[in-house]
C-alpha cells in the first residue's frame, strides 16, 4: 500500500479529494532530465543576454538614425522594447528554476508573472498586426501613406495596443486567479502559464475558462485575421506589378515581418488552441521556449539581416567612432 501512495498520479488525486488549498506554486521545468540543468541555464542565459543587446540595439539605432524615423521603424522600435520586457518577465525566473532544480513562487508572484506575460504577449500580437497594416498601406495605398500613417496616428495605434493589452491581461489574470487551485502545487513548466495552471484547478471552472477563451479570441485570432487580410491585399497588389524585379523588391519589404509573424503566432496557436492534456509534455516546454526565449531573440536579427535600411544604419553607427577617432 505505501508504494501505491508514492505514485504521483495517486498523490495528486488524493490531494485534490482533500481540497488542500494552494498558496504557492513550485516550478520544476525539465525535472526528468536533471543533467540538463546547467547546460540549459548557460544556453538560455546566453540567449537572454543576446536578446537584451539585440533589441536594445535596435531601439537605439532607430532613435539615432534619421533614415529610420518612419512609421514602420517606429512600430519596430516598440516591438523591440516590448520584446525586452516580455523576455525579462520569463527568462530570469526560468534561469532560477534551472539553476536550483526548481523554485517556489508565491500565489501573488505567479499572478503577477501571468499578468505581465499576457500583457506583453498581447501587445506583441497587436504590434505585429499594426505592422501588417502599415505594409498594406505602403504597398496598396502608397500615395496616401503619409496622410494615413501620421505621427499622431502612429502614437494612437501604439497607445491603443498598450491599452488593449492591459485590459486583456487584467481580465484574464483576474479570471484565471479567481479559480480554486488545490492539491498538487507542482508546475512542470518554465513559468506560470495558463495551460499548466488550469491543470491544477478543482471545482467548476467552466465559466472562468469561457471568459479566458473569449478574451483570447479578441487578441490572437483577430490579429491573425487582420494580418492575413492585409497580406491578401498585398499579394494581389504585388501580382499586378509588371516587372519581376519590382515584385521581388516589394515582397522583400514584407518578408521580415512575415517571418516574425509565422514564428510568434505559430508557437502560440500550438500551445493555446490544442487539447488540454493531464500533464505538459516535453514538446509543450520546447514550444514555450520558442515563443518566450527564441522569438524575442530572433526578431532584431530577422529585421536587420533582411532589411537594407537597418544594415546601412548599423554600418553607419559602426563607422562613426572610427571617423570621430581620426578627427
Amino acid at each position: 500500500m505505501p508504494h501505491l501512495l508514492s505514485h504521483p498520479v495517486l498523490r495528486r488525486h488524493m490531494a485534490r479529494r482533500n481540497h488542500t488549498i494552494v498558496t504557492e506554486f513550485f516550478l520544476t521545468a525539465f525535472s526528468e532530465h536533471p543533467e540538463w540543468g546547467l547546460p540549459l541555464f548557460l544556453l538560455f542565459l546566453g540567449f537572454y543576454v543576446i536578446t537584451l543587446l539585440g533589441n536594445a540595439g535596435m531601439v537605439l539605432l532607430i532613435r539615432v538614425d534619421g533614415r529610420l524615423h518612419t512609421p514602420m521603424y517606429f512600430l519596430l522600435g516598440h516591438l523591440s522594447f516590448v520584446d525586452i520586457c516580455y523576455s525579462s518577465t520569463i527568462v530570469p525566473q526560468m534561469l532560477a528554476v534551472l539553476l536550483q532544480r526548481g523554485a517556489a513562487l508565491s500565489y501573488t508572484c505567479c499572478a503577477a508573472q501571468f499578468f505581465l506575460f499576457t500583457f506583453f504577449a498581447s501587445i506583441d500580437c497587436y504590434l505585429l498586426a499594426l505592422m501588417a497594416y502599415d505594409r498594406y498601406v505602403a504597398v496598396c495605398r502608397p500615395l496616401l501613406y503619409v496622410t494615413i500613417m501620421t505621427e499622431k496616428a502612429r502614437w494612437g495605434f501604439v497607445a491603443g495596443a498598450y491599452g488593449a493589452g492591459f485590459s486583456s491581461a487584467l481580465v484574464r489574470t483576474v479570471t484565471a486567479f479567481s479559480l480554486s487551485f488545490c492539491g498538487d502545487n507542482e508546475i512542470d513548466f518554465i513559468f506560470c502559464d495558463l495551460p499548466p495552471l488550469l491543470k491544477l484547478t478543482c471545482g467548476d471552472s467552466y465559466t472562468q475558462e469561457v471568459v479566458i477563451v473569449v478574451f483570447a479570441i479578441f487578441v490572437m485570432p483577430i490579429c491573425v485575421v487582420a494580418i492575413l487580410v492585409s497580406y491578401l491585399f498585398i499579394v494581389v497588389a504585388i501580382m499586378r506589378i509588371p516587372s519581376a524585379g519590382g515584385r521581388a523588391k516589394t515582397f522583400s519589404t514584407c518578408a521580415s515581418h512575415l517571418t516574425a509573424v509565422s514564428l510568434f503566432f505559430g508557437t502560440l496557436i500550438f500551445m493555446y488552441l490544442r487539447g488540454n492534456e493531464d500533464q505538459p509534455s516535453e514538446g509543450d516546454r520546447v514550444v514555450s521556449v520558442l515563443y518566450t526565449v527564441v522569438t524575442p531573440l530572433l526578431n532584431p536579427f530577422i529585421y536587420s539581416l533582411r532589411n537594407k535600411e537597418v544594415k546601412e544604419a548599423f554600418r553607419k553607427a559602426l563607422n562613426r567612432p572610427k571617423a570621430s577617432g581620426r578627427t
